[in-house]
């Protein structure tokens, strides 16, 4: 498997990428958070749980994704993953540094794609609530934390979804990806 990563801000646009992708025939798995979401809501409890239990849920849930897309000859491309909810639980609960190593060495992407914030296409939803300022500082966060597990992320230009698929694809060598 050629694991691919979107990451970044809330609201920058991952999931209208993935979703079309996906429309294209590309395998996608989709982020983890906002199922985990939609289930707490649907049990009537609040969003998220503790910081730390939420990314520890989310981690569990990332594992668990890589695991089942692991036979897949080509790419696949990922809405968030294992490096994002590892950046999570080392702000909420710190993991010793031979847990994240030991974590990113049997979970790789190849590559790193960046969304940044981007204000025009920033919207609330029922599992989105952080405000756009929030949205900032999680893109910062990523930015660092994706570095800091060694990868040099693309960062995503602000264009139309079409055109970052063009973008994407372009750097996948999409021949590979089916």
């Amino acid at each position: 498997m050629r694991a691919i990563l979107l990451t970044g801000a809330p609201g920058a646009g991952k999931t209208t990428l993935l979703d079309a992708l996906a429309a294209r025939g590309y395998p996608v798995v989709a982020e983890s958070a906002r199922e985990i979401i939609r289930s707490r809501l649907a049990q009537g409890l609040p969003p998220r749980p503790s910081p730390a239990a939420f990314a520890r849920q989310l981690l569990e849930r990332d594992i668990a994704n890589y695991a089942a897309a692991a036979g897949h000859a080509g790419c696949v491309i990922f809405d968030r993953g294992v490096p994002d909810s590892l950046g999570m639980l080392a702000a909420a609960a710190p993991l010793a540094a031979a847990g994240h190593d030991e974590l990113l060495a049997a979970h790789r992407y190849e590559q790193v794609f960046l969304f940044p914030a981007w204000e025009a296409i920033y919207r609330n939803d029922s599992e989105r609530d952080q405000s756009f300022a929030q949205a900032q500082v999680v893109e910062a966060e990523m930015r660092r934390w994706v570095r800091r597990c060694g990868a040099e992320p693309i960062e995503m230009p602000l264009l139309p979804v079409e055109e970052r698929c063009a973008f994407l694809l372009q750097r996948l060598r999409p021949e590979s990806c089916e």
